[in-house]
């Protein structure tokens, strides 16, 4: 019965449609999987938008109606232009007679409220292509049938809504450049009618969903329409008098009042602006009395009375952060403006994360504001950061007329502090003290912008700054404000402000502050309690490496403090010790190797000599791997080197004792791999290898060269062992522990050589001792092993050797390839999935040996070199994003590096492959799946057709023997290809594109757009074009991040000391 609704030379039948969407909402089994199969290719027919009209007037039910609806919307997006005039306004007058006859009856639209809605989308949709040119009168229609009832005219405000949010809010993605234009002109245009509809029904409509609609719609309205309209008519008055003070319009319109109050406005509306301001205010005051406690009333409040708090917050933010001089400068307003800023503060203390971020977003405005106005010339009698002199004393006035606001400004943003990312010690949903499982990425972003709100604050006034803390720390001490939480959002906020202080007073504040950590560390009993505070203890100095550095007994004593929580079993504290030595080691390095005042020796050796009982306690092998690290970067600022090689011995002999005893063994006992201890073993002593690799850098080749022939032995065992019992056992191999341990060995091996070649400075010495071996050990093992036992880290070295070594390995290019480019590919090619480590290594080397290598490429058999190509096309037709993305980048640079070469040679490959990367380029180009590849794909096109139209091809690419110009033939080519891949384009839309195309590929910015444009006119790209534009947000995001880090950057204490540039570490510029 189902199948009949398939045949569409017959008649629909509408009931047996409704059978099929009845069983589908509300079957199970497979009748449902059968009702979903069949609905589906009911859906994608072509013919399928032909039945709407039979569906909507005989359908029983309105998922039926719905499912139709979205039939023909998805037709009027994609193919509304392949029918005939009279067709069109067939369907656009019966869309328009059902939306009437189902909006003029109440019970109607009260019930079917998602189907109107639907139908009103559609209406939308079909105005998007239709108006103005081919229906011209839709305004005054739609406003004079709004007189017929008050139903109508309740649901043509919807469909107004819908439209200015289809034209000004989402047309970006959906629409041409072009059309996008037209139809906001139009908007504008025809405004006045439509204000006057809704100006009627705010004065005298008193249905109240009519007046809700109508102040929705207006809201959207608010962003774009002219001015005159919202400041020399009554609409503002209209608002806050008859709606603002009603509860069930209150929210509606305090959100218009705000987007009023957040336009960008001429000078002759400043008045207008100002009893905007004063109007709500008077009228906050009388609903929220000023001595509400907000926070407390907010928590028992409605949802309605919720968002009333979120909307004032939304006014007072937007309004202030867009016109905050224009009521400072009005001497009636001053008192309100003080008003306005109390109401903020109680709103910030409310427990509401959203809530707050909104506040938060205002006074980083606020502060940042007043800090910049205090650096200005004309306040430079006031030392820039001397600010610990309260008082009047020089205050530029700004900052005087916010001085009390900012005082209770500090106080909650040391209350309401977030956990900063390095802090790993958390109280848990059950109130137990536990190392964190997952960082919260919304919280890291919080803290930042907190963090950067209190070192302006403290720049603003350190005095009050310390003094709240300070005042804040004894009550910790004596036990009235003690709790886990108080404590940790204490010192939270005080790590957050390193540097934001002058040296000196910093550091007797950080004295304070530590000495008392301690003390309450002694005095606290139960070992979650001094967990609590150990973890405080460590995030606090880890903030402060400058004071550290000019202390060297507190840094002495610190660090000697951490040793101890590393032995502290504690859950959380052994790691933050570990991270908080690391940091500290980074930030302080040289000051561990030099010899100190008052010392017999450098520190750095009191800590080789005890390595082994201060590690003895730390279970977890990264935490081990982590303290090795940290005293390699110490290592690594000894700049002598007969002394730096001494440490670098002395710091590897435990492992190197672990490492000897089993190669030694090794050597006469193979079956030594097969025990899971001693393969344990090795893998941690060669993980602690890489960390100290890591931040010793090329003064590491003390350490590789003695290891390095052991090292390679033990991969070709390890390697012909994996290989042996996965061929034998197949997939299910590779899941044990056994054949993981010993893989993790290979990947070990590999990831050292990797990081030391990253780091060497000796390039020759790396060519001729390294890679030799290395090849003959790695790649045979790569090229014999099965699928399964091939390690993926072989390719990252081979890159990482490529890249680094540059021309060095052009003459090694062939013996790659050989071992690795035909096992990989095979491997890689059966799907886009599989294997997708291989893929990301296999294509990082393809891209080295390109930039490096290039010349070795042009050497390769005509096979393999078509081979090559191949893989390139193949990377970017992935719709993994990274690899397609490299995959267009090799290709890119490849034809750039052809096109630069010998014209013979450059000729030879233009004929054998431009047009088939062409081709390729347009597939990917239009295919719904590779969208955020667009950025890539219009660079390669650009490249492509430039080089046509430059004559940069000397030879034909038309090989018919026609004897037509490049630039003719390409552009008959390129025609004929987008003709018969879209058939319903027509061929002035074709010709256009190909024209821009040759017109614009030297002008990236125009050529993507021109691109962009006809993608969104392809039935493909309809409705879901987001990623088209892609590039200009992340170019846009990035672009604001280097600007942030730069400003960032200027000012003390804004950057974490962590974050600073080599370049701004004091230690550089001694």
């Amino acid at each position: 019965m189902s199948e009949s609704i398939l045949d569409f030379s017959k008649e629909l039948d509408v009931s047996a449609l409704d059978q099929v969407v009845n069983t589908l909402y509300s079957g199970s089994g497979s009748d449902q999987q059968v009702a979903q199969r069949v609905l589906t290719q009911f859906q994608e027919n072509e013919e399928a938008w032909t039945k709407v009209d039979g569906i909507l007037e005989h359908s029983k039910l309105p998922q039926t109606k719905f499912i139709a609806l979205q039939i023909l919307e998805k037709f009027i997006q994609t193919r509304w232009n392949t029918l005939v005039a009279d067709s069109r306004n067939a369907i656009r007058n019966f869309i328009v007679n059902v939306i009437i006859k189902v909006s003029s009856d109440e019970a109607t639209m009260a019930k079917e409220k998602a189907y109107i809605s639907k139908l009103n989308m559609v209406l939308v949709q079909i105005l998007k292509q239709e108006w103005p040119r081919n229906w011209p009168s839709f305004i005054p229609e739609i406003v004079a049938s709004s007189k017929a009832s008050l139903t109508i005219c309740e649901n043509n405000m919807a469909i107004l809504k819908l439209l200015s949010e289809e034209i000004f809010d989402y047309s970006a993605e959906q629409m041409t450049q072009l059309k996008t234009s037209n139809l906001r002109n139009q908007m504008c245009g025809e405004f006045s009618e439509i204000y006057t509809l809704c100006k009627e029904v705010l004065d005298r409509a008193t249905k109240p969903s009519l007046i809700k609609v109508t102040l929705e719609t207006l809201l959207r309205f608010l962003n774009w329409i002219p001015l005159g309209y919202i400041f020399e008519m009554d609409l503002i008055d209209t608002l806050r008098n008859r709606f603002f003070e009603v509860p069930q319009f209150r929210n509606v319109t305090l959100k218009c009042l705000t987007e009023i109050g957040g336009l960008k406005v001429e000078n002759n509306y400043t008045d207008k602006l100002v009893q905007l301001f004063t109007g709500v205010l008077m009228a906050v005051n009388n609903m929220v009395p000023p001595s509400t406690d907000i926070a407390m009333v907010y928590e028992n409040s409605s949802d309605d009375d919720q968002e009333f708090v979120q909307n004032l917050a939304l006014f007072l933010t937007s309004f202030l952060s867009s016109h905050l001089r224009i009521i400072e400068r009005s001497p009636a307003t001053q008192d309100m403006l003080i008003n306005a800023h109390y109401y903020l503060i109680k709103i910030s203390r409310v427990d509401d994360r959203e809530v707050f971020k909104i506040c938060l977003e205002y006074w980083g405005i606020l502060v940042q504001e007043l800090f910049e106005e205090m650096r200005q010339p004309s306040h430079m009698d006031v030392p820039l950061l001397d600010l610990s002199v309260a008082g009047g004393q020089g205050y530029p006035p700004r900052k005087q007329l916010y001085a009390e606001i900012l005082t209770n400004l500090r106080v909650v943003m040391i209350e309401r502090m977030v956990k900063p990312e390095e802090v790993l010690v958390v109280e848990n949903d059950e109130g137990e003290i536990v190392r964190e499982s997952l960082k919260e990425s919304d919280t890291i972003v919080l803290y930042k912008s907190m963090r950067e709100v209190l070192v302006y604050l403290t720049h603003l006034d350190a005095a009050d700054t310390e003094e709240i803390m300070g005042n804040k720390l004894a009550r910790q001490m004596d036990g009235t404000e003690w709790s886990w939480q108080n404590l940790n959002k204490l010192c939270w906020a005080i790590g957050s402000i390193s540097g934001a202080m002058n040296e000196e007073p910093e550091k007797h504040f950080l004295v304070r502050v530590i000495k008392d950590l301690l003390q309450l560390c002694e005095m606290k009993r139960g070992k979650d309690n001094k967990a609590v505070v150990a973890s405080n203890i460590m995030y606090t100095v880890g903030q402060y490496p400058r004071f550290l550095k000019a202390h060297w007994k507190f840094l002495k004593t610190v660090v000697t403090k951490l040793f101890e929580f590393m032995h502290e079993s504690h859950e959380g504290v052994q790691d933050m010790a570990c991270d908080t030595f690391i940091k500290i080691s980074q930030k302080c390095a040289r000051y561990f190797v030099e010899l100190q005042a008052n010392e017999r020796q450098p520190f750095i050796d009191e800590i080789l000599d005890k390595i082994e009982r201060e590690t003895s306690d730390l279970v977890v092998p990264q935490q081990i791997h982590t303290f090795y690290q940290a005293v390699g970067y110490m290592i690594a600022s000894q700049t002598k080197k007969p002394a730096q090689d001494r440490l670098i011995t002395r710091l590897m002999e435990i492992p190197n004792m672990a490492w000897n005893g089993i190669v030694s063994q090794l050597k006469h006992n193979f079956d030594l791999l097969n025990d899971a201890n001693q393969v344990k073993i090795l893998v941690n002593v060669l993980k602690t290898n890489v960390s100290c690799c890591a931040s010793v850098g090329a003064p590491f080749v003390l350490q590789v060269s003695k290891i390095y022939s052991d090292m390679l032995s033990l991969y070709q065992l390890t390697g012909e062992l994996v290989n042996q019992i996965v061929v034998r056992d197949g997939l299910i191999a590779t899941k044990t522990p056994k054949i993981r341990g010993l893989q993790a060995i290979k990947k070990e091996v590999l990831r050292l050589i990797d990081t030391y070649v990253s780091a060497a400075k000796d390039l020759t010495m790396v060519n001729d001792s390294m890679v030799g071996p290395f090849f003959e050990v790695v790649l045979v093992d790569y090229q014999k092993n099965a699928d399964l036992a091939k390690n993926p880290e072989v390719l990252s070295v081979l890159a990482t050797m490529v890249d680094k070594l540059g021309n060095l390995m052009t003459p090694r290019v062939p013996l790659i390839l050989q071992a690795t480019f035909e096992s990989t590919l095979s491997m890689i090619t059966k799907d886009f999935t599989e294997f997708p480590e291989h893929r990301t290594g296999f294509y990082n080397m393809i891209r080295a040996i390109n930039q490096h290598c290039f010349p070795a490429l042009l050497e390769l058999e005509p096979a393999q070199f078509k081979l090559v190509i191949d893989s390139i096309v193949w990377g970017f037709k992935h719709t993994m994003r990274d690899i397609a993305d490299v995959g267009l980048q090799i290709c890119f640079e490849l034809v750039q590096n052809i096109s630069q070469t010998d014209p013979s040679i450059a000729g030879g490959f233009y004929q054998s492959y431009f047009l088939a990367i062409l081709q390729d380029t347009f597939f990917v180009l239009t295919d719904r799946d590779h969208k955020s590849g667009f950025k890539g794909q219009t660079e390669l096109l650009a490249l492509l057709f430039n080089l046509v139209t430059t004559n940069r091809i000397q030879v034909p690419l038309d090989q018919s023997q026609g004897n037509v110009p490049n630039q003719q033939f390409l552009e008959g080519y390129v025609t004929l290809l987008l003709q018969n891949a879209f058939p319903h384009l027509q061929s002035g839309q074709i010709k256009v594109f190909v024209m821009a195309m040759f017109e614009y590929n030297n002008v990236p910015a125009k050529f993507k757009l021109e691109v962009r444009d006809f993608l969104i006119q392809l039935k493909e790209f309809a409705g879901e074009n987001a990623e088209l534009y892609l590039e200009e947000k992340e170019a846009e995001m990035d672009a604001k991040r280097k600007a942030e880090r730069a400003k960032a950057l200027s000012i003390p204490g804004m950057v974490k000391p962590a974050d600073l540039p080599a370049t701004m570490d004091e230690d550089e510029n001694l």
